[in-house]
């Protein structure tokens, strides 16, 4: 079963110029809801549907190989069209099977997870229902323009702890399938499931206003997923894939080189200077690796490990911790036992799939050999 992620983005935004490329958390709005489907488990392709070139342009350095681009047509990108004309119009164009699930994505909610994708698509599949909406439940008492109330008795007005609440849409993603959509004309038909997300993925960044919560909201969302920071002792990374681009380089005399990032180096200095304990842990054993751990001036670097789990739980008795204590980014699938257990764990953009799943780990913007392990020290530096 095919599910195709559809994203329309257009140029025309009146309130907030150039919104869908404007920098939200360092990114391009539209880049923060592409990344959650591009780590998607479920979803198998992502469609961008836009007016403009330069934003094809911008979203394709994201590097995601899930993207296609879908050229607009202008009379589907203008201030009265709906977003119905423009699903309807890539559906038919590009002749898609009506057995295929169609996920419409906004840009617009950036708090979307790829986690949040994966539990919403297999909920509407178990449930047998039709199609599917992300919502918020909110408990707050709604009123009509002639003093009737909407949603409580106000003669009996409950507790917050006792009221159930009422969902309203927060706009981030809906799933139908595209023989629904060409019948009903619209995202959303037959029996609806709901899937409820956190209260704060109401806000949609609409109005400058918006954008200035969204930020705030954002701050929050990073220092909550890294609460865990203040346990951490020591900070480790595998080599291949994370500090090097995974390539294998050959000299004419057939000596093999390798490309390292200096501002992984200066990360790894950062750590050092705020306390952290750091090193490096390698399947490989290579002078190469041997030399850039030297170079460094690494407390720790270990080399030809086949049980990296093992290797750092010793570590772990050897200074009186646990690993809690211990922050790793990896990449392939000998470093999945040991990123399931540590106290933090991210993976950089390139990483395979099955370590993209592992529940909680930080899914970094940079590859390997790009800064990956900056980024994850400047994430583990927040105060």
């Amino acid at each position: 079963m095919k599910i195709t992620a559809f994203v329309p983005i257009r140029s025309g935004s009146k309130s907030i110029p150039d919104k869908n490329i404007k920098k939200f958390f360092g990114k391009p709005l539209v880049y923060h809801v592409l990344s959650a489907l591009q780590n998607s488990v479920e979803v198998n392709e992502i469609v961008l549907a836009t007016d403009s070139d330069e934003y094809a342009k911008i979203a394709s350095n994201f590097g995601f190989n899930k993207l296609k681009i879908y050229k607009r047509l202008p009379e589907n990108a203008q201030d009265t069209s709906s977003t119905e004309s423009v699903m309807l119009e890539y559906i038919y164009q590009e002749n898609i099977s009506d057995d295929e699930f169609f996920l419409l994505a906004q840009a617009t909610s950036p708090f979307t997870t790829s986690e949040d994708i994966d539990n919403a698509v297999r909920q509407l599949i178990n449930s047998g229902k039709d199609s599917l909406l992300s919502c918020v439940r909110t408990k707050r008492f709604f009123w009509k323009q002639n003093g009737t109330p909407i949603n409580y008795d106000y003669k009996n007005r409950p507790r917050r702890q006792d009221f159930e609440g009422i969902f309203i849409e927060n706009g981030a993603f809906y799933i139908n399938k595209v023989s629904s959509i060409k019948r009903n004309k619209n995202r959303l038909s037959g029996a609806i499931s709901i899937y409820e997300m956190p209260e704060y993925t109401a806000l949609e960044l609409d109005e400058p206003e918006d954008w200035d919560i969204g930020e705030i909201i954002m701050t929050k969302i990073y220092r909550k997923n890294l609460s865990k920071i203040p346990q951490i002792k020591v900070v480790l990374s595998d080599v291949d894939g994370v500090l090097t681009d995974a390539g294998m380089y050959y000299s004419e005399k057939g000596d093999e080189l390798k490309k390292f990032c200096t501002y992984d180096g200066m990360g790894f200095n950062m750590l050092k200077d705020k306390g952290f304990k750091v090193g490096i842990i390698t399947m490989e054993d290579m002078e190469l690796n041997r030399r850039r751990a030297q170079k460094l001036k690494l407390d720790f670097d270990f080399h030809g490990i086949k049980n990296k789990l093992e290797t750092v739980e010793n570590l772990c008795k050897e200074l009186n911790i646990t690993l809690v204590n211990i922050a790793y980014i990896g990449d392939d699938i000998n470093d999945f036992d040991l990123l399931c257990k540590v106290g933090v764990a991210a993976c950089p953009k390139n990483a395979v799939q099955k370590i993209k799943t592992i529940p909680g780990i930080i899914h970094l913007s940079k590859a390997g050999g790009e800064g990956a392990f900056r980024e994850f020290t400047e994430l583990l530096l927040i105060k």
